[in-house]
C-alpha cells in the first residue's frame, strides 16, 4: 500500500481497540459545522500509473517562462542562472542535508551558511544575518515581530507601496496579536515621507520598500530623519540585486533589512520555494528569528563552524523565544551563496546596471507609442509602471496569445496600468517585439 498507510481492516482494528464503533465517533469532538459532510473532490482511488498520468496531464497545463517572453515582475524575476549553481547545489551531500545540529559532521553546510550570512551582511550593510527564512513575505513579517519584541509597542506603520503579498502576510501574522496597522499613503508613486511625522507615537516600526512595488526608488535616509525622536525601528525592504547599486539599508540608518532572495540563483518555480533574507544591527541580534552560524576554533586551534544562536522555543524558554521558525531554506541559501560567489563584487553590480539600462530603454520605447506613457517618473531600476490607452487585462490576455507574459498593477481600479520588469535575459530584439505588439494594439 504505497499511498494508503492503513487498510480498512487495520482501521477497524484500531477503532475496536479504542472502544469506538466508527470513524464518526472518533471525530465527534469536531463541531458539525466544521466537517465537510460531502465529497471533498479527491475522487475515486487511482492506481499508481493512473495517478502519474493524471499528475502529468495537470502539469502540462502550466506555461513555462521559456515558452514566452517574460516581462512579469512584482517581486519575482526572470534572471539567468549559471549552470554551476544547479550542478554544485545538486551534489548529494548538499541536497539531502537537513538542519546541521551536529557541527562535527556538518562543517560543509555550516560553512556555506556562514558565507551566506556574510554576503547578505555585505549587501545590506548590516552587522548580522541569520541563515535564511522561508521567503521575502515571511522575512518582512518576522522583522515586524522583531520590532514588536524590541520596542514593546503595538503599532506597525507600513508603506502602502510595500509589495501586496508582503502586506497580506503581515496581516496574517498580526491578526490575533492586538497590533494596529497604519498605512502610509503614496504621493505620485512614492511613499509620503511627511505623513509619518504626526503618526509615530507608540509605533514599533516603519516599513519602507525601495524600490517600491511601483519600481520607484525611495530614500530610507529621509524616513530615518523623520524618526529621529522616535524609538520606532526602520525596516528596509529591498531586492538584493538592487542593493548592489544603491545606498545600503545600513548606510541609510535602517535597523532591520528584509527581502526576497529568489533572484540569487533560484528559479521562479511557479511561486516557490523561495528564500527569505533578514539582517540587523548587533544590538538586536538576540531578537532575530531562526539561527545564526558562527566561526570558532577548537582546542587544537583549528577553524570550525557552529550554530551560534538559536532563539526558537525548542532551544530556550518559550517566553523568550523569538519565533517558531525552524527549518531554514538551506538549499536555496546555498544556491544564493554559489550564485553571488560566481558573480563577484564587480559583475554583480554590472548585472544590476544592465537590467536598469534595458528597463529604461524599454520604458523610453514604449512611451513613444501614442497613448502609452510611463506613469511615475524615471527613478526606477528594472521595473516600472506603464499607463495604457485600453484595458490592461485585455492587453495581458492578447499578449499571452502573441507570446508575451505581462502583468497588471495590483489594486488598479482603472484597469489601465501595466507593471513591467526587464532583466538581463531580455534581448533588444525581444524588447522591440514587445513595442511592436503594443503599437499594433492601436490598429486592431
Amino acid at each position: 500500500m504505497r499511498y494508503i498507510p492503513a487498510t480498512e481492516n487495520i482501521e477497524r482494528e484500531i477503532l475496536e481497540n479504542m472502544g469506538l464503533e466508527n470513524f464518526d465517533d472518533l471525530i465527534k469532538i469536531v463541531p458539525e459545522e466544521l466537517r465537510s459532510g460531502h465529497d471533498i473532490g479527491i475522487g475515486k482511488p487511482l492506481s499508481e500509473m493512473e495517478l502519474l498520468n493524471l499528475s502529468n496531464s495537470i502539469a502540462e497545463t502550466n506555461q513555462s517562462a521559456f515558452e514566452k517572453i517574460n516581462f512579469i515582475g512584482g517581486g519575482v524575476y526572470d534572471h539567468f542562472i549559471p549552470a554551476a549553481v544547479n550542478f554544485i547545489s545538486s551534489r548529494s551531500e548538499f541536497y539531502t542535508a537537513y538542519t546541521p545540529y551536529q557541527a562535527e559532521v556538518s562543517q560543509g553546510t555550516l560553512q556555506a551558511m556562514y558565507e551566506f550570512q556574510t554576503l547578505i551582511c555585505e549587501l545590506s550593510g548590516m552587522d548580522a544575518s541569520n541563515a535564511s527564512l522561508y521567503d521575502g513575505a515571511s522575512a518582512v513579517a518576522e522583522a515586524c515581530s522583531m520590532a514588536l519584541a524590541i520596542s514593546r509597542k503595538k503599532k506597525i506603520i507600513l508603506s502602502s507601496l510595500l509589495t501586496p503579498q508582503y502586506q497580506e502576510v503581515i496581516k496574517t501574522y498580526m491578526a490575533n496579536r492586538g497590533v494596529e496597522l497604519l498605512y502610509i499613503p503614496d504621493n505620485n508613486g512614492k511613499t509620503d515621507v511627511d505623513w509619518i511625522s504626526s503618526n509615530l507615537e507608540d509605533a514599533a516600526c516603519v516599513i519602507i520598500q525601495s524600490p517600491n512595488y511601483y519600481g520607484q526608488l525611495e530614500d530610507w535616509s529621509l524616513f530615518k530623519d523623520k524618526m529621529v525622536n522616535s524609538k520606532a525601528l526602520l525596516i528596509a525592504v529591498s531586492n538584493p540585486l538592487d542593493l548592489s547599486i544603491i545606498k545600503s539599508p545600513g548606510e541609510c540608518g535602517a535597523d532591520i533589512y528584509a527581502g526576497e532572495g529568489q533572484s540569487l540563483g533560484n528559479a521562479m518555480a511557479y511561486g516557490g520555494p523561495y528564500l527569505g533574507l533578514i539582517a540587523t544591527k548587533t544590538k538586536y541580534v538576540r531578537k532575530m528569528p531562526g539561527r545564526i552560524i558562527g566561526k570558532t576554533t577548537d582546542i587544537d586551534g583549528k577553524e570550525g563552524f557552529v550554530l551560534t544562536l538559536q532563539t526558537r522555543e525548542q532551544h530556550i524558554r518559550r517566553e523568550n523565544a523569538t519565533s517558531n521558525i525552524c527549518t531554514n531554506q538551506g538549499l536555496l541559501a546555498l544556491r544564493a551563496t554559489i550564485y553571488l560567489s560566481l558573480m563577484g563584487k564587480i559583475k554583480y553590480p554590472e548585472l544590476a546596471q544592465l537590467c536598469t539600462y534595458k528597463a529604461h530603454y524599454t520604458a523610453d520605447r514604449i512611451s513613444q507609442i501614442p497613448g502609452f506613457s510611463v506613469q511615475y517618473g524615471k527613478e526606477f531600476l528594472k521595473e516600472f509602471v506603464i499607463k495604457c490607452p485600453r484595458s490592461a487585462k485585455e492587453i495581458i490576455r492578447i499578449g499571452e496569445e502573441k507570446g508575451f507574459f505581462l502583468s497588471s498593477l495590483a489594486g488598479d481600479q482603472t484597469d489601465r496600468l501595466l507593471l513591467i520588469a526587464v532583466t538581463e535575459k531580455r534581448t533588444k530584439n525581444e524588447i522591440e517585439m514587445l513595442v511592436d505588439f503594443l503599437s499594433g494594439l492601436l490598429i486592431n
